[in-house]
Protein backbone atom coordinates (compact mmCIF):
# COMPACT_ATOMS: atom_id res chain seq x y z
CA UNK A 1 0.00 0.00 0.00
CA UNK A 2 1.16 3.22 -0.92
CA UNK A 3 0.16 6.64 1.11
CA UNK A 4 0.58 9.65 -0.52
CA UNK A 5 1.47 13.20 1.35
CA UNK A 6 1.47 16.73 -0.84
CA UNK A 7 2.80 19.56 0.67
CA UNK A 8 3.85 22.91 -0.55
CA UNK A 9 0.78 24.70 -1.95
CA UNK A 10 -0.48 28.45 -1.27
CA UNK A 11 -1.02 31.67 -2.69
CA UNK A 12 1.02 33.26 -5.10
CA UNK A 13 0.48 36.27 -7.73
CA UNK A 14 0.30 35.90 -11.38
CA UNK A 15 3.43 35.27 -12.46
CA UNK A 16 4.88 33.88 -9.46
CA UNK A 17 5.92 30.56 -8.56
CA UNK A 18 5.17 26.92 -6.25
CA UNK A 19 7.47 24.19 -5.68
CA UNK A 20 4.84 20.84 -4.76
CA UNK A 21 5.95 17.64 -3.02
CA UNK A 22 4.84 14.11 -2.44
CA UNK A 23 6.06 12.07 -0.19
CA UNK A 24 5.55 8.60 -0.63
CA UNK A 25 5.45 5.86 1.87
CA UNK A 26 6.55 1.95 0.86
CA UNK A 27 9.29 0.44 -0.60
CA UNK A 28 8.86 0.12 -4.50
CA UNK A 29 8.29 3.68 -4.78
CA UNK A 30 10.41 3.32 -8.36
CA UNK A 31 7.91 0.85 -9.85
CA UNK A 32 4.80 3.44 -9.16
CA UNK A 33 4.28 5.98 -12.57
CA UNK A 34 3.75 9.13 -10.23
CA UNK A 35 0.87 11.62 -11.67
CA UNK A 36 -0.19 15.32 -10.93
CA UNK A 37 -3.95 15.81 -11.00
CA UNK A 38 -6.46 19.10 -10.24
CA UNK A 39 -10.02 19.93 -9.27
CA UNK A 40 -11.11 23.68 -9.51
CA UNK A 41 -14.48 24.33 -7.98
CA UNK A 42 -16.80 23.15 -10.31
CA UNK A 43 -15.02 21.42 -12.37
CA UNK A 44 -13.55 17.67 -13.17
CA UNK A 45 -10.37 16.20 -12.18
CA UNK A 46 -7.78 16.90 -14.83
CA UNK A 47 -4.60 15.61 -15.65
CA UNK A 48 -1.53 18.04 -15.39
CA UNK A 49 1.62 15.29 -15.40
CA UNK A 50 3.49 12.52 -15.06
CA UNK A 51 6.48 11.07 -14.89
CA UNK A 52 7.28 7.25 -15.01
CA UNK A 53 9.24 4.83 -12.43
CA UNK A 54 11.99 3.47 -14.28
CA UNK A 55 13.61 6.07 -16.52
CA UNK A 56 11.88 9.46 -15.87
CA UNK A 57 10.11 9.89 -19.23
CA UNK A 58 7.14 12.15 -18.68
CA UNK A 59 3.91 13.21 -20.21
CA UNK A 60 2.54 17.06 -19.53
CA UNK A 61 -1.01 18.87 -20.58
CA UNK A 62 -0.94 21.10 -23.38
CA UNK A 63 -1.87 23.73 -20.70
CA UNK A 64 1.21 23.74 -18.70
CA UNK A 65 3.90 22.86 -21.17
CA UNK A 66 7.30 24.57 -20.74
CA UNK A 67 5.94 25.91 -17.56
CA UNK A 68 5.78 23.51 -14.96
CA UNK A 69 7.79 20.29 -14.53
CA UNK A 70 8.01 17.43 -13.33
CA UNK A 71 10.40 15.32 -11.36
CA UNK A 72 11.12 12.84 -8.77
CA UNK A 73 13.72 11.42 -6.05
CA UNK A 74 13.59 7.59 -6.03
CA UNK A 75 15.78 7.84 -2.67
CA UNK A 76 13.69 10.22 -0.91
CA UNK A 77 10.35 9.11 -2.41
CA UNK A 78 9.08 12.40 -3.53
CA UNK A 79 7.81 13.29 -6.35
CA UNK A 80 8.01 17.26 -6.98
CA UNK A 81 5.77 19.59 -9.41
CA UNK A 82 7.74 23.32 -10.22
CA UNK A 83 5.31 25.41 -10.90
CA UNK A 84 6.66 28.85 -13.36
CA UNK A 85 5.03 31.45 -14.65
CA UNK A 86 1.59 31.02 -12.69
CA UNK A 87 -1.71 32.00 -14.14
CA UNK A 88 -4.89 32.55 -12.22
CA UNK A 89 -6.88 29.69 -14.28
CA UNK A 90 -3.85 27.25 -12.23
CA UNK A 91 -5.88 27.73 -9.13
CA UNK A 92 -7.45 24.42 -7.73
CA UNK A 93 -6.58 21.72 -5.99
CA UNK A 94 -3.48 19.97 -6.82
CA UNK A 95 -3.09 16.05 -5.58
CA UNK A 96 -0.69 13.93 -6.33
CA UNK A 97 -1.10 9.79 -7.58
CA UNK A 98 0.61 7.08 -7.84
CA UNK A 99 -0.30 4.32 -10.20
CA UNK A 100 1.42 0.22 -10.21
CA UNK A 101 2.26 -0.88 -13.49
CA UNK A 102 4.76 2.14 -14.31
CA UNK A 103 2.95 3.19 -17.12
CA UNK A 104 1.88 6.90 -17.26
CA UNK A 105 -1.97 7.63 -18.48
CA UNK A 106 -3.48 10.89 -18.53
CA UNK A 107 -6.97 8.89 -16.92
CA UNK A 108 -7.53 9.07 -13.04
CA UNK A 109 -9.49 6.15 -12.68
CA UNK A 110 -6.36 4.40 -13.55
CA UNK A 111 -4.13 5.47 -10.92
CA UNK A 112 -4.77 3.78 -7.56
CA UNK A 113 -3.42 6.00 -4.68
CA UNK A 114 -3.93 9.89 -4.15
CA UNK A 115 -3.29 11.92 -1.82
CA UNK A 116 -5.32 14.76 0.41
CA UNK A 117 -4.53 17.21 -2.22
CA UNK A 118 -3.20 20.74 -1.65
CA UNK A 119 -4.73 24.42 -3.00
CA UNK A 120 -3.40 26.71 -5.12
CA UNK A 121 -4.21 29.76 -5.54
CA UNK A 122 -3.03 32.51 -8.27
CA UNK A 123 -3.85 36.08 -7.80
CA UNK A 124 -4.37 38.32 -10.47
Amino acid sequence: QVQLVESGGGLVQAGGSLRLSCAASGRTFSSYAMGWFRQAPGEEREFVVGIRGSDGVTLYADSVKGRFTISRDNFKNTVYLQMNSLKPEDTAVYYCAARSGGFITPLYSTYNHWGQGTQVTVSS
